[in-house]
C-alpha cells in the first residue's frame, strides 16, 4: 500500500464518479508516488552530451559523478574515456549523470583526478525508455462537479478564512516535483503554468508538451491540495490564486524517484523561479542514504547540492516526512531498501538520511489525523526533525481525468504546508526561503503531545508535530474572527460592466438587533475600483454605503468596514451589492463576511 512516494501516501480510493484502483507501492512521502513508507531544451546549468549518449544496452546503470562546480569538461571527457557516456551534466553544482554497462565504471572513475565522489543511483538497469521516452497519456476529462465544499482539512489550517484575505498571487510559482500533473483537469487548468513544466524522469529535462503529465495519480492529487482553483467545482487548494508547475521526476511503470531525477527537478526549480516546491517522495531506491556507503554518499552529495542550489535561487523545499511510523531521530534498521531490486535488512545510524526531507533547509512535514490534533498513525516523527504538521488523513483532492480522490499520507500533509508557504510568499514578496521557513513555524498552532511516550518535547515544539499545525490565516496577515457570530459567503459573483450584482448572507440565531460596530469584511477582485459603488443592504432593504467610486485606477477592494447597524434586526438576509458604472474593467465578489 505504500511506496517510495513518501512512503508517503495511503490510498483511500474514494473517487468522485469512479473508483480509483491503485496498484502497487509508490514511494510517497517517505514521500513518493505511493510511498513505501513506508528532452528538448536544457537550462544553462544542465547540459547533455548527445554524441556520447549511445543507444540503450542491457545492463546500463546510472551513476552520479561529483566534481567541482563550474567547468566539468575534463571529468565529462574522463567518463567517455572510461566506458561511460554522459547522459546529463549540471555544471553549476558539479554533478554529472553518467551511464555505463561496465561493472568497474564507478571504481575506475573514483581514481580520476578531479572526481570527488561516484555512486550508482540504482540497483537495476536504466530502462530503454530513458533513451526515447514515451509521452504520458492525456486522459479524457470527466464532467465537472457542480459543488465545491469547504473541507475539514482546510478549516483546520484556516485556509477558508485566509481566502477572504488573500488567495495567493499569480506571480508566485509552486513546483510539484512528483509523478506529474494532469494539466487539463478543470480544477488545475486555470492555475497551471505549462511554460515552466517539464519531465525530469531519468535525470535530464524533457520539455515536450505533455511530458509533465501524470504517470500515476499522486502528483495530480498533491497539486490540487496546493492550488486547485476556487471556481465552484470539486475542490479548492490552500492557495487557489498561485501558479503551479509540474516537474515529473517519477519514472513510468515503477513510479520511482531516483537521485538523478530529483537533482534535475531541484535544479530546474532554482532556474525557473519556483518560490516553493512540494516533495512528497523519498529518493529511491534507498529509503535512507548512509554516508559510509560509497554509492549512497554520492547520492547524498548530489541531491544535497541540488537542494542548496535551488534554495540559493530563492526556492523553499517542503517535503513529506514519510509513512513508516518511525522515529527519524532514532533510526535503527531498514528492511525496505533497495526498492528497485531485492530489499535487504541493514543497520542504520542517524547519519543515514531520508532525502530530500532531512536535508538542511528543507521543511519536513508530519501528518495530522482527521481530528487535526493527533498524529496520523502512519506518520513518521522525530525530535528536531519534524518542522511542522498538517492534515494528512482522508484528504480530498484532484485526480487525473477530471476526477477526485480521497487519499491519506504525509504526501497529503506536505502540500498543505507548501500552499501555506505560497500564501506567505504572496503576502510578503521579499521573503527569502529562510524567512518563509521560520514563519511557518512561528505562526503554527501549538499542539500538545498526546498520551504517547514516543512524543517528546513541549507543546510549543515536540517530536510529533514540530512547531505545530500550519496556519494559513496568519500567513496572509489575517486573524481569527473576533468574538461574536460570524457569517460569510465564499462564492464568486461576477461583476460585469455597467451592471449590479448581489451576494447574500443569511443570518440566523442572533438575538435582537445588529451591533453599532457591525464588521463587514469585503474581498472584491476588480481592476479600476473607481468604477464601483459597494453597499451593504440590510434585511429590511436599508442601504449602508461602504465604497462610493473612490480609489480611481487601484485594483481590488480588500477591507473590513465598521457599520452602525443597531437599528436593524440581525436575523435575515443581508446582501453585499456592487454596482459597476463604467466599461472596460470587470471583476468579481470573491468573498465577504459579517461579524456581529
Amino acid at each position: 500500500m505504500f511506496s517510495h512516494i513518501s512512503g508517503r501516501v495511503r490510498l483511500a480510493a474514494t473517487v468522485l464518479g469512479t473508483a480509483l484502483a491503485l496498484a502497487g507501492p509508490v514511494s510517497l512521502a517517505q514521500a513518493a508516488p505511493l510511498d513505501n513508507e513506508p528532452l528538448a531544451t536544457f537550462t544553462a546549468n544542465a547540459r547533455t552530451n548527445t554524441a556520447a549518449t549511445a543507444a540503450w544496452a542491457a545492463g546500463t546503470r546510472a551513476y552520479l559523478v561529483i566534481t567541482t562546480p563550474g567547468d566539468t569538461s575534463a571529468v565529462r571527457t574522463a567518463v567517455a574515456n572510461n566506458g561511460g557516456s554522459v547522459f546529463a551534466s549540471y555544471d553549476a553544482i558539479g554533478v554529472i549523470v553518467a551511464h555505463s554497462t561496465s561493472a568497474s565504471f564507478a571504481a575506475t572513475m573514483r581514481g580520476v583526478a578531479g572526481v570527488q565522489k561516484v555512486g550508482a543511483t540504482r540497483t537495476s538497469d536504466v530502462p530503454a525508455d530513458a533513451y526515447n521516452p514515451a509521452l504520458p497519456a492525456n486522459p479524457a476529462q470527466a464532467t465537472a462537479p457542480t459543488t465545491e465544499p469547504v473541507r475539514s482539512d482546510m478549516t483546520q489550517i484556516k485556509a477558508d478564512q485566509a481566502w477572504a484575505v488573500n488567495q495567493g498571487s499569480a506571480t508566485v510559482k509552486v513546483g510539484i516535483l512528483d509523478t506529474g500533473v494532469d494539466d487539463q483537469h478543470q480544477d488545475l487548468a486555470p492555475n497551471f503554468n505549462a511554460a515552466d513544466s517539464v519531465s525530469c524522469a531519468y535525470g535530464k529535462t524533457d520539455t515536450r508538451v505533455g511530458a509533465w503529465r501524470d504517470v500515476d495519480q499522486h502528483g495530480t492529487h498533491v497539486a490540487g491540495t496546493v492550488a486547485a482553483a476556487k471556481n465552484g467545482k470539486g475542490a479548492i487548494g490552500v492557495a487557489p490564486g498561485v501558479k503551479i508547475s509540474s516537474v515529473r521526476i517519477a519514472e513510468p511503470g515503477s513510479t520511482l524517484f531516483y537521485a538523478e531525477n530529483t537533482i534535475c527537478g531541484l535544479v530546474w526549480a532554482g532556474d525557473h523561479g519556483f518560490k516553493v516546491t512540494n516533495n512528497s517522495y523519498y529518493t529511491d531506491p534507498w529509503q535512507f542514504n548512509c554516508p559510509n556507503d560509497l554509492d549512497q554518499a554520492a547520492i547524498l552529495e548530489g541531491v544535497g547540492r541540488a537542494q542548496a542550489y535551488a534554495e540559493s535561487k530563492g526556492s523553499l523545499q517542503v517535503a513529506a516526512a514519510g509513512n513508516s511510523n518511525v522515529d527519524l531521530a532514532n533510526k535503527t534498521t531498514d528492511s525496505s531498501s533497495p526498492n528497485d531490486s531485492t530489499p535487504v535488512t541493514r543497520t542504520l545510524t542517524n547519519d543515514c538520511l531520508d532525502i530530500p526531507a532531512e536535508l538542511p533547509g528543507v521543511v519536513t512535514v508530519a501528518a495530522n489525523g482527521t481530528s487535526g490534533t493527533s498524529k496520523a498513525s502512519f506518520s513518521n516523527y522525530g525530535s528536531n526533525v519534524i518542522e511542522v504538521s498538517a492534515p494528512g488523513e482522508s484528504v480530498y483532492s484532484t485526480a487525473p481525468g477530471g476526477k477526485y480522490a480521497t487519499l491519506s499520507g504525509t504526501s497529503m500533509a506536505s502540500p498543505h504546508v507548501a500552499g501555506v508557504a505560497a500564501l506567505l510568499a504572496s503576502a510578503n514578496p521579499a521573503y527569502t526561503p529562510a524567512d518563509i521557513r521560520a514563519k511557518l513555524g512561528e505562526q503554527a498552532t501549538d499542539l500538545a503531545c498526546p498520551a504517547d511516550a514516543r512524543c517528546t518535547g513541549t507543546t510549543a515544539k515536540n517530536s510529533f508535530f514540530g512547531e505545530g499545525r500550519v496556519d494559513a490565516l496568519k500567513a496572509v496577515g489575517g486573524s481569527t474572527p473576533p468574538a461574536g457570530a460570524y457569517f460569510e459567503n465564499l462564492n464568486d459573483y461576477a461583476i460585469a460592466d455597467n451592471s449590479t450584482v448581489e451576494s447574500p448572507i443569511t443570518v440566523s440565531g442572533v438575538t435582537g438587533n445588529a451591533p453599532a460596530t457591525l464588521k463587514v469584511g469585503v474581498d472584491i477582485k476588480h481592476t479600476y475600483i473607481g468604477d464601483l459603488k459597494v453597499d451593504l443592504v440590510a434585511p429590511d432593504g436599508t442601504v449602508y454605503t461602504l465604497h462610493n467610486h473612490t480609489g480611481s485606477s487601484t485594483d481590488n477592494i480588500l477591507q473590513t468596514y465598521t457599520v452602525d447597524a443597531s437599528a436593524e434586526v440581525a436575523n435575515g438576509v443581508w446582501k453585499l451589492r456592487v454596482n459597476d458604472n463604467a466599461s472596460q474593467d470587470t471583476g468579481r465578489i470573491d468573498a465577504w463576511n459579517l461579524t456581529f
